[in-house]
This record gives structure tokens, sequence and C-alpha cells, in this order.
């Protein structure tokens, strides 16, 4: 197999994450997806988990919060917060007095002001980032794909889940909740599309059967950058990661794989 090389192109800083909630019925937990809109440029008409780039006044923020994470890291894990009320109506990662109502408010103040350091000074919430978990990063940096991003992966749990969620019809078209199993399902079945980090991810949230041993998982095994890079097995070119990160699939056949 060849090992991935380094093409020198630097990526665009992003954060997503995964947000669970228990299953109404006893069974497996399930994550909120989205489908992304035909028009973006990246990754359009594709399922995917809520998240973006990491704006410059994310890393503003990070860089004020002082605490126990770097600011580079506290950028990405304000992102995500941020980028979770904005596509989702969702507040998670901040703490105050949170409720429906406030939650729909907040979310039309961001959307005015872009930022989300007004947005807790006016609603006098602060960051929680003990919420959230990371749990993986992916830097596709040696595929032709129309943008690379270096994303960081976060888990994050809302228990019983009665919350409202609403696509902001901008970027998204549609959100929907799913086991990760059912995700593949789905994809196995044409119903939805998903690129191949999202479909390892799934592999891998598949395993869990609450957000306890996902979490439990996820500080086990080490955050380390994965960059997919292409071998042979069989006479084909598979696209491949690496064996030790936690992902009980870690290669697919190239000509079935789907990109950005």
């Amino acid at each position: 197999m060849n090992e991935p090389t380094d093409i020198g192109a630097d990526g665009i800083p992003a954060a997503t994450v995964v947000i669970f909630r228990n299953s109404s019925e006893d069974g497996p937990p399930e994550i909120l997806m989205t489908i992304r809109s035909r028009e973006m440029v990246f990754a359009g008409g594709m399922a995917v988990f809520p998240g973006g780039r990491v704006d410059p006044a994310d890393f503003d923020l990070g860089a004020k919060i002082g605490g126990r994470l770097d600011p580079d890291e506290a950028a990405h894990q304000i992102a995500v917060v941020r980028e979770t009320l904005e596509e989702t109506g969702l507040v998670i990662g901040l703490t105050g007095e949170i409720n429906a109502d406030k939650a729909r408010a907040a979310r039309k103040y961001l959307e005015k002001t872009g930022e989300l350091e007004p947005v807790l000074e006016h609603f006098g919430w602060e960051l929680d980032l003990d919420q959230l978990v990371p749990f993986a990063r992916w830097y596709p940096k040696n595929e032709r794909i129309p943008r690379v991003y270096d994303t960081r992966f976060y888990l994050a749990d809302i228990g019983t889940g009665a919350v409202e969620i609403e696509a902001d019809l901008s970027e998204n078209t549609h959100l929907f909740w799913t086991t990760a199993q059912g995700a593949l399902d789905s994809a196995e079945r044409g119903d939805i599309k998903v690129i191949f980090p999202t479909r390892r991810n799934l592999e891998r949230l598949a395993l869990f059967e609450n957000f306890a041993a996902a979490k439990a998982q996820a500080e086990a095994i080490p955050v380390r950058t994965i960059t997919p890079f292409i071998g042979e097995m069989d006479g084909k070119s598979w696209l491949h990661i690496g064996e030790d990160l936690g992902y009980p699939v870690t290669g697919e056949p190239l000509n079935t794989v789907a990109r950005g």
C-alpha cells in the first residue's frame, strides 16, 4: 500500500458533531443527520452530520476563553456549538437558562450576528465545552476533491431528545434522526448518499449500544489525523485508512467510493 504523502495544501479548518439521543423504543441510540443542499460545492446532496468551517470569530473567542483547551481546539468546539444552533436549532455545549423559546430566539439572533459571542452575551449563556467529546479528525489532503477540509469530529448527547429541530434550508434541506445502522441501510438502498468519511464513521458508531459506550471508546483511542490513502488489494485499487483508529471497516474499493 502507498502511505499518504503531504501535497502541501492547507486544509480548511472545519468541525462536525454526532448528536445522540435515546431511542424511544429502548433500542440503539439515534443520531442526527442532515441532507446538504445540492447546490453546495462540497458534498452537495449528501447525508452528513451537522457542522461546517471554523470562522475567524470562532478563533477569536477560542483565544479569549482560556481554560483546559488550547485556543485552536477551543475554536473548533465553538464552531460546533455555533453551526449546530445555526443549522438545526439545537443548543449544545452551553449552559444557562435554555428552553425551546430561547433556542428559537437565539437561532434568529445568530442569523443576524453570524457570531456566537454576541449570542452568549445577549442570552446570558456560557460555554460548557465539556459536553463535547473529541471523536476523530479527517483530513483527505491527498484526494482530488473540490475543497479539502481538515475536519474534527465530536460527540454530544441530548438524552431523551425531546427537542425541536428544523433545517436552515440554505446549506441543508432536511434533518432526520436515525440509528447509525439505519443510515447505513438507507445508503445501501440508495435512499441517501454518504461520502467515504461519513460511511466509515457510521460503521464505527453502529458498534455502540449507547452514548456512554461511544464516549468510552472515543476517550480510550487518542484522536489522530486520518488521511485516506490508495493501495492495491486483490488486483483492485482501494481507499484505506489506518487499522488502529477504532473503525471496524478500514477500506473500500476505489470505484465505489463517494467523495465530496
